[in-house]
């Protein structure tokens, strides 16, 4: 029998992965994050002007103040994918990293999400060749190029206007009637004269040589159903990353989000989640950070009622 190697294991290393450090942490839980990208993708924003505190902060740097403010407790950090998790005899726990495994008393989930696909001919072929999910990464290959947004959103906007400080002409192009980004950024597209709107349109295939040279519609723009492009940035959403939630046994909705309680616990004991990979109708980096909070304090208690001795075998 021994004691757990650590207090809380965090599985992932974005906003809300390293708010819910800086809480273990003030509460000196021993801490280990376990992220295979760090920072998440919030850090391919340049736009963030709606954190509290920032008038206008990227996604790096805010990534980088809560790194910094999060080494302030000791917190350890790997770079590598948490694989499985398993629940020893006596309850406490076990997460996986290929061939090696952290003991734990305590789990906040934090994988946040990853792009969604178009799932169109072409897009796979032409990926980093045209296609790309990335403005901020990827824009400035495209200075006085013709490029298009597919998406409707906040974020669809948010990359539009950035593409405009590039590009000749941006195109978005949406499948509904209504483009839905926040107030303020639908007036700044609506200003920009060189960002046009496509509606109740799709995009049925990705065409190119080397590179993309043109996208086929699924209706005529301009008396055309070929329309010619540099580039295609595609902003339709993303997908959680919840399969080692779902292997775990841990509650997904229909959407492969984890089902976390106003204190962000799971319906497994011990395991809690937050940020985008969880069940909340925003997602957003402050509610994020919410819920990651909430999820320090449910398993700081947790910790305290429970004497946890571990019976796992080392060797399993």
């Amino acid at each position: 029998m021994h004691e757990p190697n650590y207090d809380v294991v965090i599985i992932g290393g974005g906003v809300a992965g390293l708010s819910a450090a800086i809480y273990t942490g003030r509460l000196m839980l021993k801490t280990i994050i376990i992220t295979e990208k760090p920072g998440g993708t919030i850090i391919l924003t340049n736009d963030i002007a709606n954190y509290p505190g920032f008038r206008n902060i990227t996604g790096i740097e805010l990534f980088q103040k809560l790194e910094q403010h999060a080494k302030d407790y000791n917190i350890e950090t790997i770079n590598k994918k948490a694989t499985r998790i398993e629940r020893c005899a006596e309850g406490c726990l076990k997460v996986f990293t290929g061939d090696e495994h952290y003991h734990t008393r305590t789990i906040i989930i934090a994988t946040g999400t990853e792009w969604r696909k178009l799932n169109v001919p072409g897009e796979e072929e032409f990926t980093t060749k045209g296609v790309h999910y990335c403005a901020l990464c990827d824009g400035p290959f495209y200075k006085d190029k013709i490029v298009a947004v597919i998406g409707g959103s906040d974020s669809a906007a948010k990359e539009a206007l950035l593409l405009a400080g590039y590009a000749k002409e941006v195109y978005i192009i949406y499948r509904k009637e209504k483009i839905r980004p926040e107030p303020i950024n639908l007036k700044r597209v609506r200003d920009n004269p060189k960002i046009k709107i496509i509606n109740n349109t799709n995009v049925k295939e990705i065409k190119g040589d080397e590179k993309v040279k043109s996208v086929i519609l699924d209706r005529p723009y301009n008396g055309k159903t070929e329309f010619r492009l540099d580039a295609l940035f595609i902003e339709i959403g993303h997908i959680p990353l919840s399969q080692l939630a779902k292997d775990t046994g841990i509650e997904l909705n229909e959407k492969s989000e984890i089902i976390i309680d106003k204190d962000s616990k799971t319906n497994l004991k011990g395991i809690y989640a937050a940020g985008d990979i969880a069940d909340t109708r925003f997602k957003q980096a402050i509610t994020g950070v919410g819920e990651a909070v909430k999820a320090a304090y449910s398993a700081y208690h947790f910790i305290n009622r429970t004497e946890l001795i571990c019976l796992c075998n080392d060797e399993d």
